[in-house]
């Protein structure tokens, strides 16, 4: 919240991802006591964790969610694509690069392996893993399931 409301939006590549109205809605959250913070590591419920990475946005967040087959750490912003933390290639938007870089090496740590780490925006997500129910392929898929491809 602190990097969406302050200074870094008079930059018009770092507030590209960020839509006014969004910003709003969560301020207003945080003023009905609808929204919780979290530095660094936080438990969301049980099995489900946040921790901070920080790179593309300052305090940008991972979350780790045990599965049946082991943790997975759903990247989110951390890292856009495949190539990202495999290649260790920092996204072009970033607020702070080795952030970013280090963000990588935590959730390679945090995840039972390196197949158990999803990108936020990589379309081979959906090619990977089988859809969550008959006429959601391309739209939602089984992140617990095994891998189509390895």
């Amino acid at each position: 919240m602190a990097y969406c409301t302050g200074r870094c939006m008079g930059h018009d590549n770092l507030r590209g991802a960020f839509e006014a109205e969004d910003v709003v809605a969560m301020v207003r959250r945080i003023f009905t006591g609808r929204a919780k913070f979290h530095d660094g590591i936080g438990q969301i419920a049980p099995g489900i964790t946040v921790h901070r990475v920080g790179g593309h946005t300052s305090g940008l967040q991972v979350t780790r969610v045990m599965t049946r087959r082991g943790w997975m750490v759903l990247a989110s912003d951390a890292s856009h694509f495949y190539a990202n933390f495999q290649q260790h290639r920092p996204f072009p938007v970033v607020a702070n690069v080795v952030e970013m870089l280090e963000g990588y090496r935590l959730m390679n740590e945090l995840a039972a392996s390196p197949q158990h780490i999803i990108p936020g925006h990589d379309p081979l997500v959906m090619q990977q893993y089988p859809a969550a129910a008959p006429g959601l392929e391309d739209i939602v898929v089984r992140l617990d399931a095994d891998p189509k491809v390895a």
